[in-house]
C-alpha cells in the first residue's frame, strides 16, 4: 500500500468514526471537524492529505510549524497550519506571519503580541497566501487549563473573561471560542462538560456561538458526546511518529 492509500484509509476510517459518535450523540452529521495533528510527520504527508481534502492540520512547535508553512506555501498547496502548542509570547510575530489559526491563545500578553504580529504582517504582505483575500484577522481559540496548571499551557478559568476580552478586543484577530486538553489523571468527560458550559456562557454574554475544541485520539468519542465541535487526532491519520 502506497503512503497515500494508507493515509487516505486513516483518514476514511477517522471521519467515520467521528460520523459514529455524533450519531450516537444524537448531533448532526458533519458538525464535528476534524484536525489533523501533523507533528514530526513529514511536509509531503500534510500535502497528500491536501489532496484528499483537507485544509488545515495542527502543529505543537513554532519552528517546525514554520518551516512547513513555509514548504506549503512554496509548492501552492492550499492547506493552512493551526498551532495547538504553547506559544511564548517572543514567538508572537512568527506565529502571526505563517498561522492560518491559533487555538493555544492563554495570555493577555500573547494575545496582544498575536493582534500586533498580524498587523506587521499584513503590512509587509507575509499573510497574503494564507486563506481566500489575505486573511485581516486571525482565528483564535483562548486554552483553557482545568486544573490550573498553567505550565503546560491554558489559562485558568478564572482569568478566561479577561483573554477573551483581550482577544475580541483585537482588531487583527477573530475570537471563536475554547480550546482544552484534559489534565493527566482527571476525567476527560468532567473536563469536556465543564469546558463546553464555559464557552457557552461566553457566547452568550458575547451574543455569537463559541466553539469548543476538545478531544484526541484517545478520547474523542466521549469529547463529541459532551459538545466538541473540533477534534484532534494525529496518531489515527497519520500513525505512529516517525523516530527521530
Amino acid at each position: 500500500m502506497s503512503r497515500a492509500e494508507e493515509l487516505a484509509a486513516n483518514l476514511e476510517r477517522v471521519t467515520q468514526q467521528i460520523r459514529d459518535a455524533e450519531a450516537a450523540a444524537g448531533r448532526p452529521a458533519g458538525s464535528v471537524s476534524l484536525i489533523p495533528v501533523s507533528k514530526f510527520h513529514p511536509v509531503d504527508d500534510i500535502a497528500l492529505l491536501g489532496e484528499l481534502g483537507v485544509t488545515l492540520v495542527g502543529e505543537n512547535r513554532e519552528q517546525e510549524a514554520r518551516g512547513k508553512a513555509d514548504e506549503l506555501a512554496a509548492r501552492g498547496q492550499q492547506v493552512g497550519i493551526a498551532m495547538i502548542g504553547q506559544i511564548q509570547s517572543k514567538k508572537a510575530n512568527a506565529v502571526a506571519r505563517w498561522a492560518a489559526e491559533v487555538h493555544s491563545v492563554d495570555s493577555v500578553k500573547l494575545a496582544r503580541g498575536l493582534d500586533r504580529g498580524v498587523g506587521l504582517a499584513l503590512e509587509r504582505g507575509d499573510r497574503s497566501a494564507i486563506g481566500t483575500e489575505t486573511q485581516q484577522a486571525l482565528r483564535c481559540l483562548v486554552q483553557v487549563s482545568a486544573d490550573g496548571d498553567t505550565a503546560r499551557g491554558g489559562i485558568p478559568y478564572s482569568g478566561l473573561d479577561a483573554v477573551a476580552d483581550a482577544v475580541e478586543a483585537a482588531r487583527h484577530l477573530e475570537l471563536a471560542g475554547l480550546m482544552v486538553v484534559p489534565p493527566l489523571g482527571s476525567e476527560p468527560r468532567a473536563v469536556f462538560d465543564q469546558t463546553r458550559s464555559r464557552a457557552d456562557a461566553l457566547g452568550q454574554r458575547l451574543g455569537r456561538t463559541m466553539v469548543l475544541s476538545a478531544g484526541m485520539s484517545g478520547d474523542f468519542q466521549d469529547a463529541i458526546a459532551c459538545g466538541s465541535d473540533i477534534v484532534r487526532v494525529g496518531t489515527g491519520v497519520f500513525g505512529p511518529r516517525p523516530v527521530l
